[in-house]
Order: C-alpha cells, then structure tokens, then sequence
C-alpha cells in the first residue's frame, strides 16, 4: 500500500535501520514509513529493531519506544492510550487501526506502519485531517429543533428511542473506516465517506432532531451519499466495532421512503 502516501513524482528510497541493543532477548523488526515535506526528501521506510521482551504489548508502546530511546524525530500522533480518542489511527502491516488497542503479538511478521491510505501526510504518521473534519463539519453534527425548549427541562427521550443511538454515538472519528474505502479514496472530493455518513444518521435516527427533511436534503447528491457501494471495508476496520454501512443503508431507506 506504499503507493497510497507517496508525494507526486517521488519514489520510496532505501531507508536507515536501527539496531536493538545488545543482549536483546526478543527482537522484532518495525518498518516506520518517514516523510517530512520540509526536508525536500522522497519518503522512505526505516527500520526499528526493538526487544519485546522490555516493550509494552501494544503497537504504540513500541512507537513510543522508539521515539524514546532511538530516533526521536520520529512523528506520530497519541493522547488516550484507551481506544477513546482516536488519535493514533495508522495503517499496521496492510490494515488500518488504532496503535493503542493493537497488540504486537497480533501483527505476524515484521510490523509495517504508515500512515492512513489516501491522505495527505503531514510529517511520517501524521496525516492531515483538514478536509475530513471539514467534511464533519459540513453534516452540522448538532441538535437541530423548530419547537422551543421545554421550560426548565432537557428534551426528554424514550428509553427505546435512546436505543436507537447505539452503534452510532460512540464513533472516535479516527478515519479508519473512510481511509479504508475504496469509493472514499478515489472520490474524497464529493463523497463524504463512511465515518462522516454515520455521523450524519446519528442525527437523523436521534427522535429530538426535527429537521430530517433538511438533513436528508444536503445529502441528496449523487456522490455525497450515494457513492456507497457496500464493500464493507468501514466495519471491519472500525476499532470500535461499528457498522457505518449499516447507517448509509438505513439513510438510503429514509431517502427512499420520503420520495414514496
């Protein structure tokens, strides 16, 4: 997937390899894709060779050991070390995650780490997420209602209706599922994606919002929605275990019911 973060008209270029210390009892082997547009290089992989055995389990236990003790111009993003915030979404030997919640042990193999497929890279591991938030933004991710608040009271849900926001809510915004997706990656312009498309039926499945209609009118394009085509990447690179396949099927429905 080299291809996938490679500046126009360069190449990848033979990278430098750093040994584990002597005496290391469990050596593995990380292949760190590093590009950093200031310096005027090509991008290249480097090589990490750190002991396991005095390593956190965890990808980016090994990210943070490296930068620690042997290269720290290594770039990479991090802050929960939970699965919350989403910060440390990379690409590790071919499948987008998270680094925090992926185990060392689960990666077969020397380990391959790039940055999301598709995006614009900022520095190494970095990727610039300026125009997915601005994606998000676009959806207006908030309550929007025509009725007065109720006096002196939250707007009140049902039990079941609250329900409903399960599988939808939780989403990080990491950008694995939209960096995954092949319709994402070719049409990043017009198509929103899966992560900004789930986001979006949050507020639609959400019984307190009231402007469905409008909702459902910014989506209506022939790309903003529509250049889904169920491959089903999005749900099984979610680290948080979501369908945002699902949520575009339930909106294509709601489409099609208003236009009945």
């Amino acid at each position: 997937m080299a291809e996938f973060f490679l500046p126009k008209n360069s190449t990848i270029k033979k990278g430098k390899t750093h040994a584990a210390p002597a005496g290391a009892a469990k050596v593995r082997k990380f292949k760190i894709y590093r590009y950093d547009p200031d310096a005027g290089e090509n991008p290249r992989y480097d090589t990490y060779e750190i002991d396991s055995e005095a390593c956190g389990p965890m990808v980016l236990d090994a990210l943070i050991k490296i930068k620690s003790e042997q290269d720290p111009t290594l770039t990479f993003r991090r802050s929960c070390r939970e699965g919350i915030c989403g910060s440390c979404s990379m690409n590790m030997n071919g499948k987008n995650g998270l680094a925090c919640t992926t185990a060392i042990e689960d990666l077969k193999g020397d380990v391959r780490i790039s940055p999301l497929p598709h995006m614009d890279v900022i520095k190494d591991l970095v990727p610039d997420f300026t125009h997915f938030y601005a994606q998000y933004a676009s959806i207006e991710p908030w309550l929007k209602t025509a009725t007065p608040e109720p006096s002196g009271k939250e707007r009140l849900q049902s039990p079941e209706d609250r329900a409903k926001l399960d599988g939808l809510y939780e989403c990080i915004l990491c950008a694995c599922c939209s960096t995954s997706c092949p319709s994402y990656w070719w049409n990043a312009d017009k198509f929103l994606g899966p992560a900004i498309l789930l986001q979006a039926y949050r507020w639609l499945a959400d019984s307190r919002d009231e402007m469905t209609g409008e909702r459902l009118d910014q989506l209506e394009d022939p790309f903003r929605l529509y250049r889904c085509h169920t491959i089903m990447n999005c749900a099984n690179v979610c680290p948080k275990g979501l369908n945002p396949a699902k949520a575009i099927a339930e909106t294509k429905k709601l489409m099609m019911e208003r236009a009945v």
